[in-house]
């Protein structure tokens, strides 16, 4: 069960446009390296894992992740909200507007649309583990990317608490990849 907090894990507040950003922030909400493939991955994990533990840990991150899509989103819609079509055409969005107005729509960066095959569940808890730290730490690597291409500090500010969520989570999913190993899984 699900409960929805009508506020964001952290406040995003963008006062700037910036359309640039804005495609490229898209990939972390429908790329491969994810938000929505990172929570769909520990969503559908968590029913092969052998104890509660792993269970409510993967449920848990599964829809922090959730909550991370929503600021992405909200970033994007922040951030070109106020474009003419004008501006949505030299920032490389025309495509998107074409298809999608100013809707947020997965994909990443490049215009290519989620898909299932961003995420591995092998029924194999170490290895499921493994899967969940190597995408954290690509998550990770990519909010760096992120924060390499702008000065804007309302953006700085919500992408550093999103590469520091993705730390915190490879360090839980690696307790429980050691805790399972002890334990002979």
């Amino acid at each position: 069960m699900f409960k929805y907090v009508k506020h964001l894990n952290y406040p995003v507040n963008i006062k700037k446009k910036d359309l640039r950003m804005a495609k490229n922030l898209l990939t972390q909400f429908g790329g491969s390296n994810g938000e929505l493939a990172a929570s769909l991955r520990y969503f559908s994990q968590k029913f092969t894992m052998p104890d509660e533990r792993g269970k409510s840990l993967l449920n848990d991150i599964a829809t922090e992740e959730l909550g991370h899509c929503e600021m992405i989103c909200t970033m994007v819609h922040q951030l070109i909200k106020d474009a003419t079509v004008e501006e949505l055409k030299e920032a490389g969005l025309a495509g998107v507007y074409t298809e999608h107005g100013k809707g947020i729509y997965p994909t990443d960066s490049n215009g290519v649309p989620f898909t299932v095959t961003y995420f591995a569940v092998t029924g194999d808890v170490i290895a499921d583990l493994y899967e969940d730290m190597a995408a954290e730490q690509k998550a990770r690597a990519v909010y760096e990317n992120l924060i390499n291409l702008t000065n804007d500090e309302d953006v700085l500010g919500v992408l550093l608490f999103l590469r520091q969520r993705e730390v915190v989570h490879f360090n839980r999913f690696k307790e429980l990849k050691d805790y399972y190993e002890k334990k002979g899984y």
